[in-house]
């Protein structure tokens, strides 16, 4: 049986929180600090804050218990052997990481350590991130003796976090010293020992007793690297494939035929090859920026990144233009929207470039009536509801008298619609999807014209095809 090790974890974010509920599942004590004293009193009573699977349930499970919520980082450094940062890192104006909150962090921890302590970089830094924070450490009067610092990158995504951080492709440590190491090894012994998948209380997921994850030992700056590489290739991969869908319709073609046979290649995998109106959330376009600003800092071309952030603008400026091309002009349109996430499963709708479509659109004159899940409580914080934008309760009652229905978000639940209903809601037939989420047959079968990403359009027998704006 391995030993329990105290962890402090600081910020309750996405990732902070969903890190201190699956330390606390694996058996450790975990503190989870953060200076906002209305989301620690809600974690305290409860509210999980954030839409996430296996999150409340882990939180009834172990709050007051395993894990516990407090806004006193002082106390927390001191009972803590581990300290894992975990506060945001906004992208600034110039496209570099802000990381002002994680050195505010780094210096108060100086000033209330008196033992060894291993700080742990859990937030999305750039490379020598680690350096700094040991720096502000030894100017705040630490002696270097008492601490270390190493980078463990999270590789979570949202609305399956839990089960990723609980069965993850790979646990990263970048150590520089064997003292730290040792440390890091043993906090995910319950996971790499393959003990916790004995549990019988254990969440399900791809790991087990018998392939735990592997624990890769690295240095500090190529674990930093690591993180920043691996969001960057995936937003590499979308960006592709939405150029290949682009070309595509150019040519008739059917770009999830295309995909397919790509995927099937085992060198490129089928993941993330899935075309739609580009990425979002907290991650991908933060990191990409990031990524090419440090290495545009140390001198090394990598244009390469730029040509994928203009791809992913682009999609969402064709989305628009597809919708145009349906509709002739948007004017005066009463469009019906499903989605403001930035993907399924999520109420997260940073960056989301479905927001970002229903501001171009809005912007064209159009009326949106907009349903999601998860994720209209947040949108009306940022997009309040107003003459030419209403929440609706239900997809049906989005498509009430709408011009035409865009599915802008991958819920599982729009894939699955009720389209005899969802014809006589609408006052055309028309169905823009940014997802790819249906059979272009299903839906003529049905009545509908339906445009989708990188597949020819598709019209009933008696539709005439749109003429193309482009």
């Amino acid at each position: 049986m391995k030993k329990d090790i105290s962890i402090a974890v600081v910020g309750s974010g996405y990732v902070g929180l969903v890190a201190a509920v699956c330390f606390a599942e694996m058996g450790h004590q975990v503190v989870c600090v953060d200076n906002d004293e209305r989301k620690v009193a809600a974690l305290q009573a409860g509210d999980s804050l954030i839409h996430e699977h296996y999150l409340p349930e882990l939180l009834a499970k172990h709050r007051n218990g395993h894990v516990r919520f407090t806004t006193d980082l002082a106390d927390a450094t001191r009972q803590c052997a581990a300290i894992f940062i975990a506060v945001g890192t906004p992208q600034s104006e110039t496209g570099d990481a802000d990381l002002s909150y994680v050195e505010a962090v780094a210096c108060e921890i100086a000033r209330s350590l008196d033992s060894y302590k291993v700080i742990v970089e859990k937030s999305t830094v750039p490379v020598y991130t680690n350096e700094w924070i040991s720096r502000a450490m030894e100017r705040n009067g630490v002696d270097r003796s008492l601490f270390d610092v190493v980078s463990n990158p999270e590789f979570l995504r949202e609305g399956t976090a839990v089960v990723d951080f609980l069965h993850p492709d790979r646990i990263v440590v970048g150590a520089d010293s064997e003292r730290a190491g040792a440390v890091l090894s043993e906090i995910y012994a319950p996971l790499t020992t393959g003990e916790y998948y004995e549990r019988a209380d254990s969440i399900a997921g791809c790991c087990s007793v018998s392939e735990p994850p592997p624990l890769l030992m690295t240095s500090t700056k190529s674990a930093e690297i690591i993180k920043h590489a691996s969001n960057a290739f995936l937003a590499l991969k979308i960006s592709f494939i939405n150029a290949v869908s682009n070309l595509c319709e150019a040519a008739n073609a059917n770009v999830e035929q295309v995909a397919r046979g790509m995927g099937l290649d085992t060198r490129i995998g089928p993941k993330f090859l899935r075309p739609g109106i580009g990425y979002g959330g907290s991650c991908f376009p933060k990191d990409v920026a990031a990524f090419r600003s440090v290495a545009e800092q140390m001198g090394i071309d990598f244009n390469l990144l730029s040509e994928v952030e203009k791809i992913n603008v682009q999609q969402k400026k064709r989305f628009v233009s597809k919708v145009r091309s349906a509709l002739w002009n948007l004017r005066g349109k009463k469009l019906a929207v499903l989605g403001l996430a930035f993907k399924g499963e999520t109420d997260d709708i940073r960056e989301s470039p479905a927001i970002e479509i229903v501001r171009m659109l809005m912007a064209e004159g159009c009326s949106i009536a907009a349903f999601d899940p998860a994720a209209m409580q947040r949108t009306e914080q940022i997009l309040p509801p107003s003459q030419h934008l209403r929440y609706a309760r239900d997809v049906y009652d989005a498509a009430s008298d709408a011009d035409a229905l865009l599915i802008l978000t991958d819920w599982p639940e729009f894939a699955n619609l009720d389209l005899k209903q969802l014809n006589q809601a609408l006052r055309y037939s028309i169905v823009i999807d940014g997802r790819n989420l249906y059979d272009p047959h299903v839906l003529t079968d049905h009545g509908f014209t339906y445009l989708s990403v990188g597949r020819p359009a598709a019209y009933p027998a008696r539709d005439h095809a749109p003429i193309s704006s482009r």
